[in-house]
């Protein structure tokens, strides 16, 4: 008898291994879904594409990196999106198209992520059930929101190289997304500057890292890039996933956090949504603190009354919200517990509430480093001179050092096309001495101050540096304007200041 030919056997035994997508494919996927939007009445605008694309996208990758993942290592796992609602139920269904499918997934998929709980904590469901609770389909018609579930459907997130490569390609459409909104009056820090923010943090694994402002998750991302590669086993890394954390008032960068940490691997993000301050006001137990926070809060804007009263019992009498997030940040350190934050030069030379806050900053902490960012790091959306604060918990401020970042040879500010790049920080990085900070030298961009002279001067830390000399018959006129219009933005900042405590007293 014939040998039994088992080739057509092998083939159905042996499932072929799934085709890693290449960078510019996935790009060129989700130029389709955005073009799939475009045609629909319902969205306008990428400030309306991209949730719409995210909080599908967030299915998908939550269904292959979570779902499917625990049922191949979990024996007996209940999936936390159970049929119809989950993916395989409705977004691989590519015949179940039309108005049936619209009025699925506006009156029953929706509404049953938005009411998923559980009682555990760190439970997926309520992860999910929080993402969901302001997300809408904003898409009208049926048959172009099958199309782009379609086009979605066809990402695969089968293998590590696959999300890192859609994690990338996200990034760049967060960076557009970044772009839009920031002529709305948000600003979004720009990621060399969190990469520098970061490194000179020197995380170890362990320690719990906060962003209370955390946006889309950037300082989240990066902590984590930083530190995945240390966890030797499970535990490991799940306390790393955990202590990861994130607080974030709006939904829209809400959503966009999530699905960017889902996308660099971790799979439940311990990120909640609720307004920071009011949050860590709340919780002021020694539990409730961190060892790091990296952060950059909204600045230039006010409090609601409810949060600025929570602070009146500790004598910060305003209504600031980048005062309220200092004061928070101080307050929410462990003992030896250490922070980077941006802050606008505004805070800097502050006085009244300002004063008192940067008082306690330097009684409490040790504000070791203050980093001057080139005017224009966040521009086309704002002018405004920001700065880095670098400090920690370990006993009050003896010396201070300023460290000014020059803009490049030939350069007069930054532009979208021309943002800071992260070579900028490279001699500030050599200089800065390592964790301990040890052999730091004063040069043409770098100077200290005895806390002792700050106190005196009434905290004002918005300190010139020495080196650059004060005759003005050796400062270009462009150097001159640029000094002219930082002081009337100064001076209208306090106007603003003075003004808003006003209006509340």
């Amino acid at each position: 008898m014939p040998p039994q030919d088992t080739t057509n056997q092998l083939a159905i035994d042996v499932p072929a291994q799934p085709k890693k997508r290449t960078r510019g494919e996935l790009q060129s996927a989700i130029k389709s879904a955005r073009d799939i939007m475009r045609k629909d009445a319902g969205l306008n605008g990428d400030l309306d594409r991209l949730p719409q694309l995210t909080w599908i996208l967030f299915l998908r990758a939550f269904d292959v990196c979570v779902e499917e993942e625990r049922e191949a290592e979990i024996l007996g796992y209940e999936r936390v999106i159970q049929p119809p609602y989950d993916w395989k139920s409705w977004g691989a269904r590519t015949e179940f198209t039309g108005k049936e499918f619209l009025d699925f997934v506006n009156m029953k998929l929706l509404p049953y992520l938005r009411d998923l709980r559980s009682d555990e904590e760190g439970d997926p469901r309520n992860v999910i059930s929080t993402i969901f609770q302001d997300v809408n389909n904003r898409m009208l018609s049926g048959t172009l929101l099958r199309d782009l579930v379609n086009v979605v459907n066809d990402i695969n997130f089968d293998s590590a190289d696959d999300i890192h490569t859609m994690a990338f390609v996200y990034e760049s459409i967060l960076k557009e997304m970044r772009d839009a909104a920031g002529d709305s009056g948000e600003f979004y820090t720009p990621r060399p500057v969190i990469r520098f923010m970061v490194e000179q943090s020197f995380l170890r694994l362990g320690e719990s890292i906060l962003d209370p402002a955390c946006g889309t998750g950037g300082f989240l991302v990066e902590a984590y890039e930083e530190l995945k590669e240390l966890p030797r086993s499970q535990a490991e890394l799940a306390e790393l996933h955990h202590n990861i954390r994130g607080m974030e008032k709006k939904p829209l960068p809400y959503l966009l956090g999530m699905m960017n940490l889902l996308l660099h691997g971790i799979d439940a993000p311990n990120v909640i949504r609720t307004n920071a301050l009011r949050k860590m006001r709340e919780e002021s137990s020694p539990r409730h603190r961190v060892n790091v926070v990296l952060t950059n809060p909204p600045f230039g804007g006010e409090e609601e009354k409810s949060v600025a009263a929570a602070f009146d019992s500790a004598g910060v009498g305003t209504h600031e919200t980048a005062w309220l997030f200092l004061y928070s940040v101080i307050e929410r350190l462990k003992p030896g517990g250490r922070c980077a934050i941006v802050l606008p030069n505004g805070v800097l030379f502050g006085g009244g509430v300002g004063a008192k806050i940067k008082q306690k900053l330097m009684r409490e902490c040790n504000l070791h480093t203050i980093v001057r960012l080139p005017q224009g790091v966040f521009a086309p959306y704002t002018q405004i001179p920001a700065n880095l604060l670098f400090f920690e918990k370990a006993g009050s401020t003896k010396e201070t050092w300023f460290y000014e970042v020059p803009l490049p040879e030939g350069r007069r500010g930054y532009s979208k096309t021309k943002p800071m790049r992260y070579e900028e920080f490279a001699a500030c990085a050599k200089w800065w001495g390592g964790e301990e900070r040890t052999g730091r030298e004063a040069t043409e961009y770098a100077w200290k101050v005895d806390a002792s002279e700050i106190a005196k001067g009434g905290y004002n830390l918005d300190l010139s540096n020495p080196q650059a000399g004060g005759d003005l018959t050796h400062r270009s006129p462009g150097d001159l304007l640029d000094e002219l219009i930082k002081t009337e933005r100064e001076i209208l900042d306090l106007l603003g200041e003075l003004k808003a405590e006003l209006r509340h007293l």
